[in-house]
């Protein structure tokens, strides 16, 4: 409880003593997939590999059928957590096959294995990615990506990113990445909240070869236009995966990804992923959702259970304005449960968290405000080597 009205005292403190955060429409940015005429002339009589989901689109057509109306030659589809179209479970394993639209073999990259093998690579002479991010280590694309890159480093494929603007890259916050926790939550030593785009991302991952090969990837970045890195970037045209569908639970991610490694629901099976949370032993909460079995969330936690806990959803323009995770959610609910020294907590915190440390300083009842001072350092570390690498305006 000491934690939520820190958190409540600290959103107050920052309107007067930080510049207020805005919203910029993605309307107003050109995606690098928009820019055709920059990378088109690379792909043409070439074999090309594409690494995308639902959400490479340009207009309102995917990447892939736009490529094939311009007659370039797409010989495979790369598909990460979620699938291709985007529609599998977090979590979920893909399966490989064919895309029933255009026929085109597609790879799963979250299935048997999670990096392309060089069978996979055979036959392929230049790969582009095209995934929109949130910005946020543990979601799973910025590993996708890594793996892809390594990939072409070792097999002499060039790769093209077509960058798209991070909704959440107008902060950097949380704990940086323990080695010992490093996993596909997470490779690299960074923060939680990052403040890059994913081609900011690759040239930086390429830079400080933090590969595992010794090998530097061929890449070329097609750059945004008018991305305004200090602002959020509002009204994504497609949910970035199937638990993300709105601004708020995007905004709120960041922070609510944490309760992945708790007893505590995010709210899958609601209409409201992302933007509720609640259990069945938090009864001292006068809000109540109960999980069903969907088609995006199959087997949601505490599924046809009532849960008790808080609606988020009016606090987006607090939680915008903070800019910073909130940790204060996480304590509120450890408080509140039963035995929570055995049950809270389970393996997945840690590497959510990136460290073992944030476990600790919340049972120690430790005040966000030493939370947060805690990962300094470690974040000013991180933020001399992202400035070397960044592509826009730095916030």
């Amino acid at each position: 409880m000491k934690l939520y009205i820190y958190t409540v005292a600290l959103f107050f403190y920052s309107l007067f003593l930080f510049p207020q955060v805005g919203i910029q429409a993605y309307q107003t940015i050109t995606t690098g997939a928009q820019q055709i005429d920059e990378y088109l002339p690379k792909l043409k009589n070439k074999k090309v590999a594409i690494v995308t989901n639902a959400s490479g689109i340009i207009g309102n057509k995917h990447l892939v059928d736009t490529l094939l109306k311009h007659k370039v030659k797409i010989v495979k589809i790369f598909g990460p957590e979620h699938g291709f179209r985007g529609t599998a479970d977090a979590g979920e394993k893909v399966k490989s096959g064919k895309d029933a639209l255009t026929k085109i073999a597609v790879v799963s990259l979250y299935g048997s294995h999670k990096k392309p093998t060089k069978e996979d690579l055979k036959g392929v002479d230049i790969v582009v990615y095209d995934i929109q991010d949130v910005g946020v280590r543990f979601y799973t694309y910025i590993s996708t990506m890594t793996y892809v890159m390594e990939a072409c480093a070792e097999n002499n494929k060039e790769l093209i990113i077509l960058d798209r603007p991070n909704p959440n890259g107008f902060y950097i916050d949380g704990p940086v990445m323990m080695d010992k926790y490093k996993s596909f939550l997470g490779l690299h030593n960074i923060p939680i909240v990052y403040g890059m785009t994913c081609g900011e991302y690759a040239k930086m991952v390429n830079g400080e070869g933090w590969m595992n090969t010794k090998l530097k990837c061929k890449l070329t970045v097609i750059p945004l236009k008018n991305y305004d890195r200090t602002k959020f970037v509002s009204g994504l045209p497609v949910k970035p995966s199937p638990n993300l569908p709105n601004d708020t639970a995007v905004l709120l991610y960041p922070s609510l990804g944490l309760f992945e490694g708790t007893i505590v629901s995010l709210g899958r099976g609601t209409d409201h992923p992302f933007q509720v949370l609640g259990s069945p032993t938090s009864a001292t909460f006068r809000y109540n959702f109960k999980p069903i079995s969907t088609i995006i969330s199959k087997k949601p936690k505490y599924q046809d259970t009532l849960c008790y806990g808080v609606d988020l959803r009016p606090l987006f323009n607090q939680h915008l304005q903070r800019k910073s995770i909130d940790v204060s959610w996480v304590a509120l609910f450890y408080n509140q449960t039963p035995d929570k020294q055995k049950v809270y907590f389970d393996k997945n915190f840690n590497y959510h968290a990136g460290n073992d440390e944030l476990q600790t300083q919340i049972k120690g009842v430790i005040s966000e405000r030493d939370i947060k001072a805690s990962w300094q350092p470690a974040i000013e570390t991180f933020k001399k080597i992202r400035s070397k690498y960044l592509i826009y305006k730095d916030f």
